[in-house]
């Protein structure tokens, strides 16, 4: 049976990582729309509580609150989600934007503690928040995730083996769950930007060692049509979650100012 695509007015949305950078500008894209029932997932309660406040200044009228989580740990994540669906009636976007932490750097220059901390980290987020709110979804009738990866899923890089071995991770697994949802009217299609302006980590990749600098400044310039923003993400986010994509699924769609073709 298919699912008549529901309207921003009707959604509940959750967002990993909603307190700061992409998905943050996400949250706001999404409140503009009209989403009227929203949540933001992140690990630090003051920059939740801030982020909160600041968009309950401009809208009001919706349903705004965090649940601070640290989605690395699959127990808390799945607490998270049951409280976010008692509190919204039901989850009918998420939006897996938790960001990464770790500079490019040649592999064998690495600590090889550092290669599972980065699983972890930048990985095991997205995969335990997609893992549990699926029943939420398939109990629904439907639903949509967007996951956020990075280029380096799909551009081979020096100095991105780990980093990239872990966004082509959350690409294939954004694809393969799009198949296994799809009977359920669960979407899943993932972002793939480049260099974000504007981002923390963006700032520590320009400000600390030469390798990252070297790189990114290269990237920088190779970005004919202008550098990427994370309202440009935001843009492309709120798309995929409304009902003008309702017959788009399993796709990595790639945001870098024309870095690359990837």
């Amino acid at each position: 049976m298919t699912v008549a695509p529901k309207q921003f007015s009707e959604m509940a949305a959750v967002i990993v990582g909603g307190t700061s950078g992409i998905g943050f500008a996400a949250a706001t894209a999404l409140l503009h729309k009209g989403v009227p029932r929203l949540r933001l997932v992140g690990r630090d309660r003051h920059r939740a509580a801030v982020a909160v406040d600041e968009l309950a200044r401009v809208y009001a009228e919706a349903d705004i609150g965090a649940l601070p989580c640290d989605c690395s740990d699959g127990a808390a994540v799945e607490r998270m989600v049951k409280q976010a669906a008692a509190a919204m009636s039901g989850i009918d976007l998420l939006v897996c934007s938790p960001g990464g932490n770790n500079l490019p750097e040649l592999l064998f220059r690495q600590p090889i503690g550092q290669i599972n901390q980065t699983l972890l980290q930048d990985l095991a987020p997205t995969l335990n928040a997609c893992r549990a709110v699926l029943p939420v979804m398939m109990k629904q009738g439907g639903g949509c995730i967007v996951t956020v990866a990075s280029d380096a899923a799909k551009v081979a890089t020096p100095g991105e083996s780990v980093i990239g071995a872990v966004m082509a991770g959350i690409v294939q697994f954004t694809r393969t769950l799009a198949i296994e949802g799809r009977r359920n009217g669960i979407r899943a299609n993932a972002v793939t930007p480049s260099l974000v302006e504007g981002a923390a980590l963006t700032g520590r990749l320009m400000a600390e060692g030469s390798f990252s600098q070297k790189l990114f400044e290269k990237a920088r310039g190779l970005a004919a049509l202008g550098p990427t923003t994370a309202e440009d993400l935001a843009e492309l986010i709120v798309f995929l979650a409304g009902p003008a994509a309702a017959k788009i699924t399993g796709q990595a769609i790639s945001v870098n100012g024309g870095i690359s073709a990837a």
